[in-house]
């Protein structure tokens, strides 16, 4: 599971808005384009117009929606700024010191100052349950009742432990022996425990985390980055995931990374929402007690918020240099040009977002007179999901190098990440590129590849089903 990323200025979530298709070809095919002038630098630019359209000789237009106007300059702004270019700092500094073979540590009092936090969190929660029940078995009836509503406040902040997911989207052993055991092949080439569930959903991303009082491990695989990938590919994600359960990241241990979710969560709840501001009747009397919750509550979200980026501050450099470690576990288990691959893909989630917005219009838009008056075949049922991975996987497929060339300069302006825990994806394949190439030492087989296929077939009919409904 992801560390709650800590509050910062949002970045853009949408991909270049390039005109949608009209059928199935201009979806992913290649289209050819005349050269056209940029018309900053006159250089000639050669681009396929599914994408943006960008000059590498200046870099017009690398970040398309970006813009022009100033931003406004504001205290939080400056802030922001501030804490940004102090993150870029540290990350080219462990960068470096990696690359150039030192080693790298998030430094031991930067530890016990992050470790020393969380006993604080934990202790606050303890101290709220034990004045509780002091109140309930000491106190008279107004205090009883405020110890009531102590406990209440100590089972709604308490840490977390997870529960491991049920239901839809979770594969047993039984359902997937071929899935699971390429996942056991993998944790065990790299020493740590089996994923005791694995569980599909819709997103773009995989994650390896633990649930419940047996710290049970469940590996989360997300459809739309799984069917994009190559085959060895997938080996390398399982790699990087089952690699964050021994890469040394103290963040996804248990009494650190159940009390950044514990202030996550307070931050969370901590934050006026000026519930009462619309209430019919005594208008005045809910909107002063709306004010006086909002001063109170606004600086203790405040508060929170110092301490979840002193916390992110403390941490980063160690999850960052994890990061980096679970990258070459990737690239031991699934070899380097795997490992190469799969983060060259994860660069592709906001071009994956457009291509499914895309096949989404046009297999809604296709004519559908031919099937009126009679009930479709299962064949039929199923067309719409197969041809939505099928032409995904084409629209990724058919990227042209010039737009991975932008991508790629574009992570590093922007510093882009898969989110705050992460290492900017242009230096992790930068570091990679600068170790020696890896065989796989685990190799998915054909047969084991079409078996994969097979017990996942049902959950890629309904998570396409799931995309394409929008």
């Amino acid at each position: 599971m992801s560390i709650p990323a800590v509050p910062t200025a949002a970045e853009p979530a949408t991909a270049p808005a390039d005109a949608a298709p009209t059928d199935a070809a201009a979806s992913a095919a290649p289209t050819a384009s005349a050269p056209q002038a940029c018309p900053c630098c006159a250089a000639t630019i050669d681009a396929d117009p599914r994408f943006a359209v960008w000059c590498p000789a200046c870099e017009w237009n690398l970040t398309p929606e970006a813009t022009d106007a100033p931003a406004p300059k504001t205290r939080r702004g400056a802030a922001d700024a501030r804490r940004r270019a102090a993150a870029t700092a540290r990350a080219d500094q462990l960068f470096e010191d990696l690359a150039a073979g030192r080693t790298a540590t998030g430094g031991q009092r930067a530890w016990l100052a992050a470790a020393a936090i969380a006993t604080a969190v934990h202790l606050t929660t303890a101290a709220l349950c034990a004045w509780g029940l002091w109140l309930l078995v000491t106190g008279n009836t107004p205090l009883r009742c405020l110890g009531a509503l102590v406990l209440a406040l100590v089972v709604l902040i308490r840490p977390r432990l997870g529960r491991a997911p049920r239901g839809e989207g979770v594969l047993t052993r039984a359902e997937a022996p071929a899935l699971y055991g390429l996942a056991d092949r993998v944790a065990a080439e790299l020493g740590t425990r089996p994923a005791g569930v694995i569980q599909v959903d819709t997103d773009f991303n995989a994650s390896v985390w633990v649930a419940g009082p047996r710290r049970q491990t469940v590996l989360t695989l997300g459809l739309p980055l799984w069917e994009v990938l190559g085959e060895q590919d997938r080996v390398a994600l399982l790699g990087h995931e089952f690699g964050h359960r021994v890469n040394g990241d103290h963040r996804r241990g248990l009494w650190l990374g159940t009390a950044i979710h514990a202030l996550a969560h307070w931050h969370d709840l901590a934050r006026p929402r000026g519930h009462y501001r619309d209430a019919v009747g005594l208008r005045m009397l809910f909107q002063l007690t709306d004010l006086l919750l909002g001063v109170l509550l606004g600086g203790v979200a405040r508060l929170l918020c110092r301490v979840l980026l002193l916390l992110d501050r403390l941490t980063s450099r160690a999850g960052q240099q994890a990061e980096y470690h679970a990258d070459t576990l990737a690239t031991r288990v699934g070899s380097t040009e795997a490992s190469r691959g799969l983060l060259r893909t994860l660069l592709l989630h906001r071009t994956a977002e457009t291509a499914a917005t895309r096949v989404r219009a046009e297999l809604h838009s296709r004519p559908r007179a031919a099937r009126r008056g009679r009930t479709p075949d299962p064949a039929e049922r199923t067309s719409a999901p197969e041809a939505f991975w099928e032409r995904l996987r084409d629209h990724l497929a058919s990227v042209p190098p010039l737009e991975h060339e932008r991508l790629l300069r574009r992570s590093a302006l922007e510093r882009g990440a898969v989110d705050t825990t992460h290492p900017p994806t242009h230096l992790r394949l930068a570091l990679l590129d600068r170790a020696p190439a890896v065989p796989a030492a685990v190799a998915m087989t054909p047969a084991e590849a079409a078996a994969i296929a097979a017990e996942l077939a049902p959950h890629r009919v309904r998570v396409a089903r799931t995309l394409l409904a929008g």
